[in-house]
């Protein structure tokens, strides 16, 4: 399942004191935080703004492109206030669903390398052309969400609902009337019923055959997808008419109709799979590429889902890598990192994916933290530690164990981090992508974590403001920033 979280960095406006320590010297090696703006942004996901909510909701109707086919992206605190007390204790609960969507993903990577994979079937065919295709996306920060959500038309007519947008899955579902088990969402509970382009999916069809849990009722196919998180849906597997940007549309999309769903999936009608498998939304519209700017979760700020649209030229790309074990998840092709201009030293076998299966990194939109192998994880925090020597450090706060007091600072310089990939390139990361705000009075932690699993993860906070492409042509991950 996909769960996402991002988190901003602010600091309340107590005056700076020359009691605190300096912070860094400016040169070509760092970077300013912006502490101040960190802070009020924490403050702001508790406000709710129904005028904003209204224009949000004229915008995505206005929603159209005649070049290219795409969902809209918003920020979800600018449709429901957190039900939080505060800051902190959003944090903690973003961070918990967050270690349950490592380890989901970690228990599905498991048993495919132990022989349990997706069918290798080709995609499903569509009446979709070679055209691009678009769509709005939005982030479901306010409730503790992970996830990024967008407005997609279901059936013909449309019954518009927010669905989780996931890298990390490959069955697109939505929660379907009559529930016998159904968790609260934003929209109403799509009625089949109501729908003229509904069509059950017989167990024969390879839509059916290429499930992972599958069974026979009346010759109609059931599916059911399970989470490692404990979360789950069943029901009928169909197809359905997808539209986007109100007008646009594609048909005969594989869907599950969920009769029984549980999770925690915060007011989403259901999720629209963008992995790599043959049942993913991509590989059903036999996308040649498609990309994403996940835009500050906390914040009111739109963005696009594309289909089938041009990587920008100025993209710093590395090479995407496929699994044969299993096709769901994207790898790329990383080497290393760097701190302040400086490489960080990292055995050559850090990062590589074995013929097992096994080890490799994955860019997932649903992982918030980063999560890198120990030993490589070390070593980066212990540069960046190195390279904060003036800042106040204090107390970890749940998988962070690097912290900061910076309560009083307007703004602060940290050393560069960057991504380095085959062939010299590099990404150099935004501040506010690696050194970000748990509670709004100042504690700011480096946002990586370490995990024992030899499979590593770059999470969506590190992917923030940052258009991320994946051409599955020519096999590339590309890195834009600031093309939201």
């Amino acid at each position: 399942m996909a769960e996402k979280v991002v988190f901003f960095f602010i600091l309340f406006g107590f005056f700076y004191s020359s009691v605190h320590c300096r912070s860094l010297p400016e040169s070509s090696n760092t970077v300013v935080l912006d502490v101040t703006d960190s802070i009020e942004k924490t403050l702001n996901v508790f406000s709710f703004d129904l005028e904003t909510t209204v224009a949000l909701t004229q915008q995505e109707q206005s929603f159209s492109s005649s070049s290219s086919l795409s969902f809209q992206l918003h920020s979800r605190s600018s449709l429901h206030k957190a039900s939080n007390g505060d800051y902190k204790s959003l944090t903690l609960a973003r961070l918990e669903r967050d270690s349950a969507r490592v380890r989901s993903i970690q228990t599905r990577l498991d048993l495919a390398v132990r022989g349990i994979a997706e069918s290798d079937l080709k995609p499903v065919d569509t009446e979709l052309e070679a055209e691009d295709l678009e769509v709005p996306v939005i982030s479901g920060t306010s409730q503790g969400s992970g996830e990024y959500f967008s407005r997609v038309g279901i059936g013909r007519p449309a019954s518009q609902v927010y669905m989780v947008l996931d890298t990390g899955s490959d069955v697109n579902w939505v929660q379907c009337a009559p529930c016998a088990d159904c968790y609260q969402q934003a929209d109403p509970i799509f009625e089949p019923a109501s729908s003229s382009s509904y069509s059950p999916l017989t167990c024969e069809t390879r839509q059916c055959k290429s499930l992972d849990v599958s069974e026979c009722r009346n010759g109609s196919c059931l599916y059911e997808v399970s989470y490692g998180d404990g979360s789950y849906t069943v029901g009928d597997f169909v197809t359905e008419t997808i539209t986007f940007g109100g007008s646009a549309s594609v048909n005969n999309i594989a869907i599950g109709c969920g009769h029984n769903n549980e999770g925690l999936f915060v007011g989403a009608a259901g999720l629209i799979g963008l992995g790599g498998g043959s049942l993913s939304f991509p590989s059903q519209i036999n996308a040649s590429s498609f990309s994403y700017c996940l835009v500050d979760r906390d914040s009111d700020a739109a963005s696009t889902l594309e289909f089938n649209s041009v990587t920008p030229p100025n993209a710093v790309t590395a090479p995407l890598v496929r699994n044969s074990k299993l096709d769901t998840f994207y790898y790329l092709a990383l080497t290393g990192f760097s701190v302040g201009g400086e490489s960080i030293s990292v055995p050559p076998t850090a990062f590589q994916l074995d013929s097992n299966g096994d080890g490799g990194v994955i860019v997932d939109s649903g992982t918030a933290v980063t999560r890198l192998q120990t030993d490589v994880y070390n070593s980066l925090r212990d540069a960046f530690v190195n390279g904060t020597k003036s800042l106040p450090s204090t107390n970890g706060v749940a998988l962070f164990d690097t912290c900061y007091d910076l309560s009083g600072r307007k703004s602060v310089d940290v050393p560069k981090v960057s991504f380095r990939f085959p062939n010299g390139k590099s990404l150099e990361l935004p501040a506010k992508n690696y050194l970000i705000p748990v509670d709004s009075a100042g504690t700011f932690c480096f946002a990586f974590a370490p995990t024992s699993s030899s499979l590593s993860i770059i999470g969506n906070v590190q992917q923030q403001g940052t258009r991320v492409s994946y051409d599955l042509s020519n096999n590339l991950i590309g890195f834009s920033p600031n093309k939201c």
